[in-house]
Parts: C-alpha cells; sequence; structure tokens
C-alpha cells in the first residue's frame, strides 16, 4: 500500500482546521471525511475502515480520548494522530498509554500533519521484508506486521512494532530518547522525550516481566538477549517441581 492513499478520518469540530486539514491531506493524495463527533467518528471508523484517524482530543460528545479507549477495547488498532488545542503533558501521555500513535498540539504545521501521517502509515503497513526477527522466544514478522511471545500473539501499535523492532534489531545496544524518536517516530523532538518512556512502559506491560527492556538512567533504553544461565536455571528449577 501507497503512504499516500485511502481514507483518512479527520474528526475535528472546529471547521476552519478541518477544512485546512482536508485541503492538505487530499493534496497528498488520501481521501478524506469529516466529521465533527465522537459518535459519529465511531460509525464511519465501523462502516469505512479508515487507514488513519486524525482525532481531536476536545471534540463535541464522546471525546478523543473516550474513542481511542473503545476503539483499542475493540481490538481495532486503526493508526490514530492526536490533536489538542492544549499542551497538557497528562493528557497527552494518557492519549499514549491508550494506544495513540502520535501527538499534535495546536496551532500546528499541516505540512507536518501529513508528514507525520506518513510515518505513521508506513509503521502501520511496512514494507515487506520477508523475514522475521527473533530475540528469544519474542518473534516479529515484519510481512504481517505481527508480534508473538511463546507463541502468544501479541496486541501492538504500529509505533509499539517499530520501537520494539528497532530494540530486538540490535540487541544489548543503549539508544538514546533522541536516537529512538529520530528512528521510529522520524523527529527528534526532546519535549517528547516522555513519548518514548509511555511506549517503553506499554511494551513492559505487554511483554510481561520477562521483556527484557532495560532502562539505562540518564540514558535511555536496550534489550538483553535472553540469559542462558536464567534459563537453564528455570529449567533446573521446573525440573525439581
Amino acid at each position: 500500500m501507497d503512504a499516500a492513499s485511502g481514507l483518512v478520518l479527520v474528526v475535528e469540530d472546529e471547521r476552519a482546521i478541518a477544512d485546512l486539514e482536508r485541503l492538505y491531506l487530499s493534496r497528498a493524495g488520501f481521501g478524506v471525511e469529516v466529521v465533527a463527533g465522537g459518535d459519529a467518528a465511531m460509525a464511519v471508523i465501523r462502516a469505512r475502515r479508515p487507514v488513519a484517524v486524525v482525532l481531536d482530543v476536545g471534540i463535541p460528545g464522546v471525546d478523543g480520548i473516550e474513542l481511542c479507549r473503545r476503539l483499542r477495547a475493540e481490538d481495532d488498532w486503526t493508526p490514530v494522530i492526536f490533536v489538542t488545542a492544549r499542551d497538557d503533558e497528562i493528557e497527552r501521555l494518557v492519549a499514549l498509554e491508550l494506544g495513540g500513535d502520535d501527538y499534535l498540539t495546536k496551532p500546528f504545521s499541516p505540512r507536518e500533519l501529513v508528514t507525520r501521517l506518513k510515518v505513521v502509515l508506513r509503521r502501520a503497513h511496512g514494507v515487506p521484508t520477508r523475514h522475521e526477527v527473533r530475540l528469544g522466544t519474542l518473534v516479529l514478522d515484519q510481512d504481517t506486521r505481527m508480534a508473538a511471545l511463546d507463541g502468544r500473539e501479541l496486541a501492538l501499535t504500529a509505533t509499539e512494532f517499530d520501537l520494539l523492532l528497532h530494540l530486538i534489531r540490535s540487541p544489548g545496544r543503549v539508544f538514546t530518547r533522541e536516537q529512538l524518536l529520530s528512528s521510529v517516530w522520524g523527529h527528534a523532538d526532546y519535549a517528547s522525550g516522555r513519548t518514548v518512556d509511555v511506549h517503553i512502559a506499554q511494551l513492559r506491560s505487554k511483554l510481561g516481566p520477562l521483556s527484557g527492556i532495560r532502562t539505562v538512567r540518564g540514558v535511555g533504553y536496550a534489550i538483553d538477549p535472553p540469559s542462558p544461565q536464567r534459563s537453564d536455571a528455570e529449567t533446573r528449577a521446573g525440573a525439581s517441581r
């Protein structure tokens, strides 16, 4: 799939902003549908299956945060880019924790929105690579964008998948937050360093206690390969029970 194609749903109740987003997204080759409220947005998502949603947080009725929560609860991982008029770190972190893929604060450049959207879609759909990446019992299939741990499928957002993939391609290597922002998100905005922290926390939660993701204080994150010593000890313990 070409990144600049498919239907994008814009959920925005400010007409001037919605018109501007429609104009720039259309110029970039996307089909665009605009709705003003959360209930209408949910209906369009279910009926038309857009490739992505540009979602204002402060929409009437069901707000953007709740809309995203409902989508993820239904196991719908359509990429979501949040936009808001408030530069509120708590709100931004909550939005990302609920499965948002990116976040923009108004006023923003419509060109930046298009760029961010293309990056998110590249992450979501990927480029076929005909191989899997493995680290212990963790398997990431780059063709299908599926992840599994111990044979159990993991429900990852596009951003979580790419962040995990970036880490396991270089096991043991420590990446700074800025390096991860640049490589995974496509932009190295120091103010967004907490974005990395939130996604790391989400990965740890989904992978469980043996995730292998290590925090290097004052630097960043790494993922460690499984320890043979630990595995042998676990095997002996299991045999003695």
